[in-house]
């Protein structure tokens, strides 16, 4: 069996063996930086004269969604930007085409930007890779993530009607995300012997966002919360996830917690016997991603959700749905759906301090999706972005 291994293989595993190492003593060393830091107190926002909120369009329908969204908080905010409490800057040089040309998946210069910010509003970013004739760049999403450290992503799903008030707390930082770019292959090519991926769990991070929807469920007098993991399966990554958010739970008595493996959830939240049940929900990175996607569709589609991605001194709010760049080369970006990214700015603006601001511009895209929702497809024929957010400025007005 050793002759079926030859020389330039054996040199590939040498190489993969050193860069396992190198990887392993980096996750060691940000495991040991997060606990360093923890119960370190953010910065206290109530005492901010003012506010700085970064707007980054992105690409495809992402400008088009900006705009309009832009011009509601301009009309929601206008005392607050008058009085200096607020204030918005445009971020530069973070399109498709300027991140391709710079080779970066964020260039400098942005980052730069968004340094003299204290929270960004940030629209969809296509994921360059080497069909576009570029290099294939790692997801801007998963680089600010990391950069910023904004380990708590929160995606709230909402259906009164059917009961259903559902909060999602998706670890944000670690898991197969955060060593997605780093795998070994063992071949020259795709398809040329075997490819292995990494996922990365540590108990700092695990931690962290297990106390922070712990935190929301004492916080917001939710009385469950559910870990949802592959505990089975993943033992060493999702079995330390699950027992750690166990470890945490003993810390709030009167909150009930459980524990599900990612399938069963995902057909718990079509169940309608016992989904209403559910209150808020702890998950590492993938399974995060998947099951509010998930979620998002039951409440009426990816164009109905918003994120914020939260870290301890900035944070990050934005659509969770893509750039739909065949909106724009079909000439339709015109229909695309802004309620994504309003109800993103209902997070951001609840973050800031802002409550009662939110309370009202989340009734007033509940009120537009009322109006109009169904008819928000995205396809020709279709209710306009502009409808839509005049119907949210009226709604404004007339509270």
């Amino acid at each position: 069996m050793s002759n079926i291994i030859d020389s330039h293989v054996e040199e590939q595993i040498r190489s993969a063996t050193e860069q396992f190492r190198a990887m392993l003593v980096e996750q060691y060393e940000r495991n040991a930086r997060i606990a360093e830091e923890a119960g370190r107190s953010a910065d206290d926002r109530d005492n901010k004269e003012c506010t700085v909120i970064g707007l980054a369009p992105g690409d495809g329908i992402g400008p088009v969604i900006m705009e309009k969204t832009k011009a509601v908080l301009d009309r929601l905010l206008e005392d607050e930007i008058a009085s200096g409490r607020i204030e918005f800057r445009e971020i530069t040089g973070f399109t498709i085409e300027e991140r391709l040309a710079a080779g970066e998946t964020v260039p400098e210069n942005v980052l730069s930007q968004l340094d003299q910010c204290d929270v960004l509003l940030k629209g969809p970013t296509t994921t360059p890779n080497a069909a576009m004739g570029g290099r294939n760049l790692e997801s801007a999403n998963v680089f600010l993530r990391k950069r910023f450290d904004l380990f708590a992503n929160v995606r709230p799903v909402r259906i009164p009607e059917k009961n259903i008030d559902w909060t999602f707390f998706r670890e944000n930082t670690e898991g197969e995300y955060a060593l997605g770019s780093k795998g070994i292959r063992l071949g020259d090519k795709a398809g040329d012997g075997l490819s292995v991926d990494f996922k990365v769990t540590t108990a700092e991070g695990s931690r962290r966002i297990a106390k922070a929807a712990f935190d929301f469920a004492r916080e917001n007098g939710k009385k469950r919360v559910s870990i949802v993991t592959k505990a089975n399966i993943m033992k060493k990554t999702d079995g330390d996830f699950q027992s750690i958010c166990l470890e945490v739970a003993k810390d709030y008595p009167e909150i009930t917690v459980d524990t599900w493996f990612v399938d069963i959830m995902a057909a718990n939240l079509v169940n309608k016997d016992i989904r209403d049940g559910f209150e808020v929900f702890v998950l590492p990175n993938l399974y995060g991603d998947i099951i509010t996607d998930e979620a998002a569709q039951i409440q009426g589609g990816v164009g109905t959700a918003g994120s914020a991605n939260i870290g301890s001194r900035f944070a990050m709010f934005e659509a969770i749905h893509g750039s739909a760049p065949r909106m724009v080369e079909d000439g339709i970006a015109h229909l695309a759906n802004p309620a994504s990214l309003m109800t993103a700015c209902v997070l951001l603006l609840r973050h800031i301090g802002l409550a009662d601001k939110a309370a009202a511009l989340e009734a007033a895209v509940k009120a537009a999706d009322d109006a109009i929702g169904a008819e928000m497809t995205g396809l020709p024929g279709g209710r306009t972005c502009s409808e839509f957010a005049e119907i949210v400025g009226k709604s404004l007005l007339d509270n």
